[in-house]
């Protein structure tokens, strides 16, 4: 069996109401850690108050002056720090999914001290989408961008140049120039895509920016009174070479990585989501290019292939047995060769009704994923649900991991499942 991790997110409510109940069924099922967060509460009006307040003894001692005083709801603050002290009672790993300074951090174990430490979600990711999506697109060069890498001695003139210069080639291509040069490995992809000195330049600061926050983030929290653990989750190794995430060069300053295991259609984040948003730009910016050549592209610039995919109405057709057992494995093992540290290595994985938006994946696709990342050597996962886990899904889980799960009248059912109503007809 394989130990996992949970992810507890808002409203945090939920879980705090009924946690013994709650926590006695997810330890017969296998979990061993959780990730907590973020951390606020809900108010009767829709609002919301931090879980947490701001101490400013420890501003203070760093020469700061203390942030105003916020508003502060102290019994569900109580409730919180009871459930977290049942959690570590069984031998939990608690993280909570918070990131900031040094004093915030101060703040937040001053008032949780049985937190491990803090995870950053997309530590250091520079944008990856090719169209604007979720807030950002590639060829854009955002004020504080420019700040940070004047800052780390980059020339944001020279960048803006390759910025420029990549985005003309990308809307130049034609279907002989994909063809020919799009199977021809690095090299090759240099001339197709017209890669010069500037882009390069661009592309080198984009991995110097992810790393400097990464090494930032680290010099925070170990300036707090005791040492506080640090987790990131970068994106899938797919679109590490883009976002800037090198996992090679995460571990000197990560506890735990969580590579994202998100491959959903649609909605954001996840895999074929993203892929068709590219095939698609491609195409609308060179009219003369197929499906196909889209496809190709995206082989050259990223290594993906995927089983069973050659045109976007294929993305339609869910996930083929292949796609698990060789591409979620060779981005798992990818990220483990990468890593080289098993136990720092925890995949988040996400499936559900929406998640982050996207199309429904099935309990089916959940197995796939985790079968495929067992194989490839991890020994742990965080299950991220959205919201919930489904009674299939905790099925699924509990089945891989623990005890399998029963439904039974009266017993644990997974947060906001559809109970079946149960009732007796006469003479039946």
């Amino acid at each position: 069996t394989v130990k996992f991790w949970i992810f507890v997110f808002n409203p945090l409510e939920r879980y705090m109401d009924d946690y013994e109940h709650i926590f006695d069924a997810w330890e017969d099922g296998g979990v061993r850690g959780l990730v907590v967060g973020r951390m606020f509460f809900m108010q009767e009006n829709g609002g919301t108050v931090p879980a947490f307040p701001q101490d400013p003894t420890a501003y203070r001692k760093l020469g700061l002056e203390p942030p105003e005083v916020e508003a502060r709801d102290e019994d569900k603050e109580r409730r919180l720090s009871a459930m977290l002290d049942d959690a570590k009672r069984r031998g939990w790993h608690i993280m909570v999914f918070n990131s900031g300074t040094t004093a915030h951090v101060q703040s937040l174990i001053n008032r949780y001290p049985q937190v491990d430490g803090c995870i950053i979600d997309g530590p250091g990711e520079n944008h990856y989408e090719l169209a604007f999506h979720h807030g950002g697109e590639l060829f854009e060069l955002r004020e504080h961008e420019r700040a940070d890498y004047s800052r780390l001695g980059y020339d944001v003139d020279r960048i803006e140049r390759g910025i420029a210069q990549l985005r003309e080639r990308f809307h130049r291509l034609t279907p002989d120039m994909v063809r020919y040069h799009a199977p021809g490995g690095t090299l090759a992809g240099l001339i197709l895509f017209d890669i010069d000195e500037d882009g390069l330049h661009w592309l080198r600061g984009r991995q110097q920016r992810s790393l400097a926050s990464w090494q930032q983030a680290r010099a925070d929290l170990d300036k707090v009174d005791r040492y506080v653990e640090l987790g990131g989750i970068p994106r899938i190794t797919s679109w590490s070479s883009l976002t800037g995430q090198n996992y090679q060069q995460m571990p000197q300053y990560f506890d735990y990585i969580f590579p994202k295991h998100y491959y959903w259609h649609r909605g954001f984040d996840g895999l074929y989501g993203t892929v068709q948003r590219w095939v698609q730009k491609f195409m609308e910016w060179n009219p003369s290019l197929s499906e196909e050549d889209g496809f190709l592209l995206m082989k050259s610039l990223f290594g993906i292939d995927l089983p069973g995919v050659e045109r976007l109405i294929d993305l339609e057709m869910g996930f083929p047995e292949e796609f698990f057992s060789q591409f979620v494995y060779n981005e798992t093992r990818r990220a483990l060769d990468a890593i080289q540290d098993v136990d720092k290595t925890i995949f988040w994985v996400s499936t559900g009704r929406f998640p982050h938006a996207g199309d429904p994946m099935p309990a089916r696709d959940l197995e796939g994923i985790l079968r495929a990342t067992q194989a490839a050597g991890s020994e742990r996962f965080l299950f991220h649900p959205d919201p919930d886990p489904g009674p299939a899904e905790w099925t699924i889980l509990t089945s891989m991991c623990g005890n399998p799960w029963r439904q039974s009248r009266g017993g644990y059912w997974p947060p906001d499942s559809r109970q079946p109503d149960e009732y007796q007809r006469e003479g039946s």
